[in-house]
């Protein structure tokens, strides 16, 4: 490896290989025997091919941001696809960007605005995410309402199998029905099928007018009754839909410094709102302002606000993405990313949240999220008072009351974070049997050694992941 990617390309010293050990939130550490840097896809794929013959595994990583412990290493080496982060080609035209697997997501948003466009995938993590690991984890996000997951905004991969040979399916078509979609079987395979290393990627018109409203109402009941109103009134328009509840509101203004009380009053749920057009001249703030006032005097929302700036809209957008922060100033917190579908996603809260206070008094749900896309992040702070590490101890009890109910709705237990190690055995408690063959079929022909990403989301063997601290 050194001599082909040169020596200070292959890390092995302590320090340098740590920080690539442990995902985002540290509940899993794991081990490596280097981390190896290659420069482009002939050395990512010579990487995996000397991998693959010597029988070491392989897990790739980008810009080692995820949540399920999918890319931390029990072994073997990390591929760090970091320096493949060329934006090899835009086409206003057709409307596509063609990029490397390592380019950071906000510089994929800027080349897409340089040519007057809009990239519209959009999370937490975009100044320090890679789009390979975007693509591999299919990643969400706040604009998925509007323009879909991961998976809907690519349309041709490049990806090294656990070989070491390179599939180059870097077509830049909307219509292409030669044969089976292979891209798909590597979009949201957590680097388990192959690694991508490249991607065309679908840019969309970029928007001439924009409005964001906070609404305050009386229950998630009423949040899905303004979600249905306002989905009739903009249509495509409605961009985003995004809620939190009372709880998630005051501790942000308890702990965020700058954020300010958007309504006079207290609600049981909050709403974030958008509406957005490419067409010049569309006032979104009249039709936004429109909509509100009618579900107003319908009872549907108690109190609404709509931003008069950008400024202001970024603030009001600042309440919602800041609220994982604060809720990580309130102790510990026990995280589930689900989704349901949406018309029985009241029903969902409101049992979940009381069986979870049922278990523990003092329990402070505090469910979040991607509302009108049906995922909500229902994350659990612990009681005021209580040991952190006692309250993380009950993680597995808690899974197995939330997603019962997950399952009784016919929802899914991983709606963006992907399973990793962290829902690896849930999957395979709440998975149906056939889907799981199949899944362990594709990973054995693919990769029958179990080079790539060994143990995660489907395991070919019966070795238990790691446990939770």
């Amino acid at each position: 490896m050194r001599e082909r990617l040169s020596p200070r390309h292959v890390l092995t010293e302590d320090g340098d290989v740590a920080p690539h050990l442990a995902e985002a939130r540290g509940l899993y550490r794991g081990r490596a025997l280097a981390v190896l840097r290659p420069a482009d896809t002939a050395e990512v794929a010579f990487a995996v091919g000397a991998c693959a013959e010597a029988g070491v595994p392989v897990v790739a990583q980008g810009g080692n941001t995820g949540l399920v412990g999918g890319g931390v290493p029990h072994g073997g080496v990390v591929l760090s696809l970091a320096r493949l982060s060329r934006i090899r080609s835009v086409d206003p035209v057709g409307a596509t960007l063609t990029v490397e697997a390592g380019a950071v997501l906000a510089d994929v948003q800027a080349a897409a605005e340089a040519a007057g466009l809009l990239f519209p995938l959009s999370l937490a993590a975009e100044g320090s995410c890679r789009i390979g690991g975007n693509l591999a984890t299919n990643a969400g996000g706040t604009a998925v309402l509007a323009y879909g997951n991961a998976r809907d905004l690519v349309l041709g991969l490049e990806v090294v199998l656990a070989d070491g040979r390179v599939w180059n399916g870097l077509k830049a078509l909307r219509k292409n029905n030669a044969g089976y979609d292979l891209k798909h079987l590597f979009v949201g395979s957590e680097g388990t099928l192959g690694i991508i290393t490249a991607a065309v990627l679908k840019l969309f018109p970029r928007p001439a007018s924009r409005a964001v409203g906070f609404v305050g109402l009386a229950s998630p009941r009423a949040a899905l009754g303004l979600f249905e109103r306002l989905r009739r009134a903009a249509s495509q328009g409605l961009t985003a839909f995004e809620v939190m509840p009372r709880f998630g509101l005051e501790i942000v203004l308890a702990h965020v410094p700058g954020t300010q009380r958007p309504l006079a009053g207290r609600h049981d749920t909050y709403a974030l709102v958008e509406f957005a057009s490419p067409r010049p001249g569309a006032d979104m703030a009249a039709e936004l302002e429109s909509a509100l006032c009618e579900a107003l005097e319908a009872g549907l929302a108690e109190d609404a606000t709509i931003g008069a700036s950008e400024a202001q809209n970024a603030a009001l957008w600042r309440l919602r993405e800041t609220l994982p922060e604060a809720q990580s100033r309130e102790g510990g917190s026990i995280k589930h990313d689900v989704s349901v579908p949406l018309a029985r996603l009241p029903e969902f809260l409101e049992r979940a949240a009381a069986a979870c206070r049922a278990e523990m008094p003092g329990l402070r749900p505090c469910p979040f999220g991607h509302f009108g896309d049906g995922n909500i992040h229902f994350n659990l702070s612990q009681p005021p008072g209580m040991d952190k590490a006692a309250f993380l101890a009950s993680w597995a009890r808690f899974n197995r009351i939330v997603h019962d109910v997950v399952h009784e709705l016919d929802g899914s237990i991983a709606a963006e974070h992907g399973v990793g190690l962290i829902k690896r055995d849930e999957l395979l408690h709440y998975g149906d049997p056939v889907g799981l063959d199949l899944m362990r079929r594709l990973k054995a022909a693919l990769d029958p050694h179990d080079i790539l990403n060994p143990g995660k989301v489907v395991a070919l063997s019966a070795d238990p992941p790691p446990a939770l601290p």
